[in-house]
């Protein structure tokens, strides 16, 4: 079993080698308020309510560890898409109706019939077990996440893909909607399913946690921190753009720039050869 160190290490190592500008989250799913750390700060244990993404973004960018129930969110709607408060599908449907995100009933009925089809029936059932999560830094996290979120600009994140897909086990993945992209597709969805989500901070981030314009974020399964560490930087070769990132455009480029260009270069010329 990983420790809590290795896991804090491995955070450490990732900010440090992607000069990432907030601390990645590490978030655990529990069963009951008895799992919550002594160290995490509860909103209704202070006569108050939070959001989800609000949560995180504590951890991120101030090191709290959070607790988070349907107690503590004002977010009603995640709370009901998390199943930690269980109502009629239709009182879901009618809640985002009236929030108007989306054309007409019809738009979320087909928005969450989605979403039971890309979780699966066996992940959707297992959901009503969680009655919440635990947030904290990850460098000094003093939980084993069950998912990870980490913000950054457009080429920090490109690195973590490049990494996920170096070996090419199976292709990342992702789908869009504007909404609960750092709650649902970024803690979530990679804990149920195993799988990383791209997360393009949607309204809940912009409005309440104050995520920046040109942040982005990537949410991955808590084991995947130590492959993504082994692989980063790797894709490439010497090519890599490396971290800050080589964005200077040369001249006089040819097809001779890269060995696969070049590779390729020769075998266009060989089959247009065979073919005059």
């Amino acid at each position: 079993m990983i420790e809590l160190e290795e896991y804090r290490n491995a955070g450490r190592r990732l900010t440090d080698a992607l000069r990432l500008y907030t601390d990645p989250v590490a978030v655990k799913y529990i069963r009951n308020v008895d799992e919550i750390p002594s160290e995490a700060i509860r909103p209704c244990a202070r006569g108050q309510k939070w959001s989800l993404c609000q949560a995180i973004s504590y951890s991120r960018r101030w090191h709290m560890h959070t607790a988070m129930t349907s107690e503590d969110n004002f977010c009603v709607p995640a709370t009901v898409g998390h199943r930690w408060e269980i109502v009629p599908e239709e009182d879901l449907i009618e809640s985002q109706v009236r929030q108007k995100w989306h054309k007409n009933r019809t738009a979320e009925e087909n928005k969450l019939q989605f979403f039971y089809n890309f979780l699966g029936k066996e992940n959707y059932d297992r959901m009503e077990q969680f009655k919440g999560f635990v947030t904290s830094p990850l460098t000094e996290t003093v939980i084993i996440p069950d998912s990870i979120l980490i913000y950054g600009d457009g080429v920090q994140i490109t690195h973590i893909i490049q990494s996920l897909t170096y070996e090419f086990t199976s292709p990342l993945i992702s789908s869009f909607d504007g909404f609960g992209e750092s709650c649902m597709k970024g803690t979530l969805i990679p804990f149920l399913t195993g799988k990383p989500q791209i997360v393009i901070p949607g309204m809940g981030d912009r409005a309440f946690s104050g995520t920046t314009e040109n942040e982005i974020a990537i949410g991955i399964p808590g084991l995947h921190l130590f492959s993504v560490l082994e692989n980063l930087f790797k894709a490439g070769g010497k090519l890599n753009m490396g971290q800050p990132a080589r964005t200077v455009l040369p001249n006089n480029i040819t097809e001779r720039i890269t060995p696969g260009f070049s590779f390729m270069y020769d075998k266009i010329q060989e089959y247009k050869s065979r073919n005059r």
